[in-house]
């Protein structure tokens, strides 16, 4: 693999460092090329799970890979030990979504129309430029 598609396929340095920095007891310290492996491994294994869910999700004739071909494949590629860690994740998530779209957005929450938001914020500029004019005058 060349330099340029390398860097494509890569992750963010900081957020490793972050991960890491959570896990690995204070005292101890990454050098920049085992960080470095440690991406790159990171990255193989991204990619041979993508792969793996990819073939399963095809096998079903889907277009998308849902969070059950990653299950399959995690499953099928002997990592039986991270999938009750990940569904529990799954469903965490899951929930935040849940709470997200109850929340709804701002707009929604407000009860008013965008077009009467938008006079409202017209006259408030309205009202602060002409504070500013009698205020320089």
């Amino acid at each position: 693999m060349d330099r340029d598609a390398a860097e494509d396929l890569s992750l963010p340095k900081a957020t490793v460092q972050k991960i890491v920095s959570e896990i690995v007891p204070s005292e101890l310290v990454f050098s920049k090329d085992t960080r470095d492996a440690l991406i790159e491994c990171c990255v193989e294994f991204i990619m041979i799970l993508s792969t793996q869910s990819n073939d399963i999700a095809e096998k079903e004739s889907k277009k998308t890979i849902a969070s059950e071909h990653v299950i399959k494949a995690l499953e099928e590629l002997g990592f039986q030990d991270y999938i009750a860690p990940i569904q529990t994740v799954m469903q965490e998530h899951k929930e935040s979504l849940k709470i997200r779209e109850r929340k709804g957005t701002k707009l929604e929450q407000s009860g008013r129309s965008e077009e009467d938001l938008q006079r409202e914020q017209e006259l408030l500029f309205a009202k602060s430029r002409s504070r500013l004019h009698s205020q320089q005058g």
